[in-house]
């Protein structure tokens, strides 16, 4: 078995450890928070202006062009989501453990209060943990969705143009066309 000095030196460094993944799961918390107010401007404000200002600027080549932008803004967006999602868990679990070491050690001793902290914070930083990253998983999904609608919008409208070399190509054919065919900034 280990040497009481190194048993001494590991119990020292979990310990630490409790303080700074209390602190990292309020820190993800916060950002859950702050990507959730994200994620209702990027509904109802960003895609649906995104989509007038593609819509406005209709053309083949644009359209490509913006979908791959598109693409790579959700794909950042997306991950951070993702991120929170896999670390906050983590984070609970490890703020799980830590404490009932020291928690089981005490009630050896016959200190119950100490056990009882203990349990607390352990259940306190797993119910967070989870709850953050529940938020985070529904974010991504909802987000994978969104992106996944407006790029299939944004298809639509390629492909419409791409079709259109045979009609008149004044932008006032264009628009009553484009009008026409039902495209619109929603789907």
């Amino acid at each position: 078995m280990l040497s009481s000095y190194a048993m001494g030196i590991l119990h020292q460094i979990t310990s630490f450890l409790l303080e700074p993944v209390v602190w990292g799961l309020l820190f993800l918390g916060l950002l859950a928070l702050y990507e959730v107010g994200i994620a209702f401007a990027e509904r109802f404000f960003t895609l649906p202006q995104y989509m007038k200002n593609s819509l406005e600027k209709a053309q083949e080549n644009s359209l490509t062009l913006a979908a791959e932008q598109l693409k790579i803004e959700g794909k950042k967006r997306i991950e951070r989501s993702d991120f929170i999602t896999r670390i906050a868990p983590m984070l609970g679990l490890m703020g799980t453990l830590i404490p009932l070491g020291p928690g089981l050690a005490a009630l050896g001793d016959g200190e119950l209060s100490i056990l009882t902290t203990a349990i607390t914070v352990a259940f306190d930083t797993t119910i967070i943990g989870l709850l953050i990253g529940i938020i985070g998983f529904v974010l991504a999904r909802m987000r994978r969705r969104w992106y996944d609608h407006t790029l299939h919008q944004l298809e639509k409208q390629k492909f419409y143009f791409s079709n259109l070399e045979s009609l008149p190509s004044n932008k006032v054919s264009q628009k009553f066309h484009l009008k026409n065919s039902g495209i619109t900034e929603n789907g």
